[in-house]
């Protein structure tokens, strides 16, 4: 059975920095794809950042230049460095992996807060 525990989230300043962490349960290798989604009260879920193993990171056109996905496979963790963080960045933060799309596994989520 595959865990994944995000950590890292609290409440920031605008301008101000946080990481956030996914760590996995046994070999992240084993994941063709990993990502960070988030959900803002009212909204729908978004993809905010994701990487396929061995490829290059893809953003949301709202994160780019900001934040940056990473996989970290010695230490089983995925990483999301959010800087410039920004209030419309408020949201519960989603870790989210698969070795095939048709079994996605979820992360319980974190919460970022971002004040003005």
């Amino acid at each position: 059975q595959v865990h994944l525990v995000e950590s890292g989230g609290g409440l920031v300043q605008a301008g101000g920095s946080l990481r956030l962490s996914c760590a996995a349960s046994g070999s992240i290798f084993r994941f063709n794809y990993m990502a960070w989604y988030r959900q803002a009260p009212g909204k729908e879920r978004e993809l905010v950042a994701g990487i396929f193993s061995g490829g290059s990171p893809n953003y949301a056109d709202s994160v780019k230049g900001r934040f940056t996905i990473s996989r970290d496979s010695a230490k089983n963790t995925l990483y999301l460095q959010m800087n410039s963080l920004k209030p419309e960045d408020t949201a519960l933060y989603y870790c989210h992996a698969y070795v095939s799309a048709t079994v996605p596994y979820w992360g319980q989520g974190t919460q970022v807060t971002v004040s003005s």
